[in-house]
Order: C-alpha cells, then structure tokens, then sequence
C-alpha cells in the first residue's frame, strides 16, 4: 500500500520525510520515479500534472496540499474519488496574520510614512483613522475567513460578511446572494476576498464590483485586500480603478498568473502591496500531519472530514 506526492513547482522531499516520519507502513512515491500505480491507496496533490492521478486503481482519497482545490479540478482526466480540503490551525493562523497585517498596514497609511521617512518628513498633524471607523467586508465566510473575521474584530474593526451560501456567525453581519453582495460591497471600506475559485467566483472582482465599493470614508477611499485566489480577479481592472481613484489601494498575494510577470504594473504601483502567494506557507510537518490523521481514519473505515463538494467546485 502507497501514498503518492502528486506536485508541481514544490520540491517533494520535504512533504515526503514529513510522510515517512508519520505513516511509517506506507510505502511513499513521488512522480518522478517508477512506482505500482496498483498500490497507490492515497495521494497529496498540488498542481499535479494532468492526468497524473489516471490508472490508479485502488486509489481512495486524494488530498489537496493548499487551502484551495481549484488546482485538483483543472485536470481533465481527474478520477471520481473523495477530494479533502486541508483545514488545519497553522495555515488558518497564518491566512489570519497576514491579512491582520494588511489591514494594519492600509489603515496606518505604513506607505506614506515610508515615504517620508526617505524624504526625511516629520508630520505631527496628521488624522489617523482608528480600526472602530473602518467598515470592513470579507467576501468567504469558510474557516479562513469565520477566522479572518474574528481576528480583525477583535482588533476593533467593524465587520461584515458574505459567503455564496447563508452563513451565520456571532456578532456578524452575514448576507449571501446577488442582493446581499451589492448591500455589503456599498457599505465596505476595506475588502478582504477569501473565496474559493468556482466557475460562480472566477473573475468575480471586476470594474463593475470595484465600483461598488463605497467611495471616500475615513481611509480616503475602498481598499483591497485579495489572498483567496487570482482566478478571482481581473487584474487590469484594478488597475484602472486605481488610476481613477475607485479603488485608494490594495493588497495581492495572489495573481492571475503566477509568478507575476515583470512586466506586471502591479510591481510597481505605489498604492499596491504584492507578495508571492504566501500568505499562508503550507508547512509540510503541520499539513502531513492533518492528512496522516485523516488517512489513519480512513482505515478504520471511518468517514473522511473536509470533504468537497464536486457540484460546487469547494
């Protein structure tokens, strides 16, 4: 019985000692070298190649290595076999801390004070904003984003949320469907996107979503804030709601093509933050350890948690 490291664009071995060390009666395998495809049980994918999972005929379960699965689902010739979400703390821990960061960083203007601490500029005049004045939306009420909320309210933010299906959450504002996105885009000062990538969500914040962010307010105008996915978002369009002022500024780590090309605008905008699709580093001790739990249940014929829904794409 084998486990296989179906990846792309990872090095393996990391993902595979932290496997060894936990499933010690798996035999594990990895794309580039020969294995009998008849004794793969179980696989971990990120980015497989298409078709990579074909002809495996014993296989029951297969594991994704990030918090999305849309990357599963672009192969053509993927098997008709239960798909698993990751859910574990220290990605969630990590998604929260990296859009806390954000939000900090837009509301303490942390750009314009780099600049001035170039430029050798000392304002004491200045009105700062404080968390209490700022409305934020997160679009994705999942376990990344029930979390996101938490932590941002307890920072004082005002927060909303919106999920594809209803949701309910203490002390939130949960709206769903077409009406309630409109209601919640028009009352939003920063947005943070968190959705999964589905054939409803892709290229779901474009210049007709942008303006309907609420202009002004106490940051000068809507700000983005985008970890989710870049099959989210039209890039061009954010560019041009920046350069016409319906959007004051943004955060990426993720991009419709990644690595972003050098020649990408958002590089070198002054009032878009990047960062290389790490705002959550699937660590492969704590996300190795997650699926060993889950494997080790589904040899006890126990059911699998974090299941996909295929009709739904997450």
């Amino acid at each position: 019985m084998s486990l296989l490291i179906a990846v792309s664009g990872w090095d393996p071995a990391p993902w595979r000692r932290a496997l060894e060390a936990l499933l010690p009666s798996l035999s594990i395998a990895t794309l580039d070298e020969p294995f009998d495809r008849a004794s793969v049980r179980y696989a971990v994918s990120w980015r497989h190649p298409p078709g990579a999972l074909k002809g495996l005929p014993n296989l029951r379960a297969i594991f994704s290595l990030g918090a999305g699965v849309d990357h599963v689902f672009a192969d053509p010739a993927l098997p008709d076999k239960p798909i698993v979400r990751v859910v574990d703390p220290d990605l969630t821990d990590r998604m929260s801390e990296w859009v806390v960061m954000h939000a900090l960083i837009h509301l303490r203007q942390l750009r314009r004070y780099e600049r001035q601490q170039r430029e050798r500029v000392w304002t004491d005049d200045d009105e700062q904003p404080k968390a209490g004045d700022v409305q934020v939306g997160v679009l994705g009420l999942g376990v990344l984003g029930k979390d996101a909320t938490a932590k941002l309210k307890a920072l004082g933010f005002k927060v909303a949320g919106w999920s594809l299906s209803p949701k309910s959450l203490p002390g939130v504002a949960c709206l769903s469907g077409a009406d309630g996105l409109k209601r919640l885009l028009a009352q939003t000062d920063m947005l943070v996107v968190l959705l999964p990538l589905t054939e409803a969500t892709r290229g779901i914040v474009n210049a007709s979503f942008l303006a309907q962010l609420r202009q002004g307010g106490p940051l000068g105008g809507p700000i983005l804030i985008n970890a989710g996915r870049g099959g989210l978002q039209v890039e061009a369009d954010i560019l041009a709601a920046l350069d016409s002022g319906a959007l004051h500024g943004a955060s990426l780590d993720v991009f419709e093509r990644e690595p972003l090309p050098n020649d990408s605008r958002l590089w070198t905008d002054p009032a878009v933050y990047v960062s290389p699709h790490n705002a959550a580093v699937s660590s492969p001790e704590a996300i190795a350890a997650f699926v060993a739990r889950q494997i080790e249940a589904c040899e006890r014929d126990e059911p699998l948690a974090h299941l996909v829904d295929r009709r739904r794409g997450y």
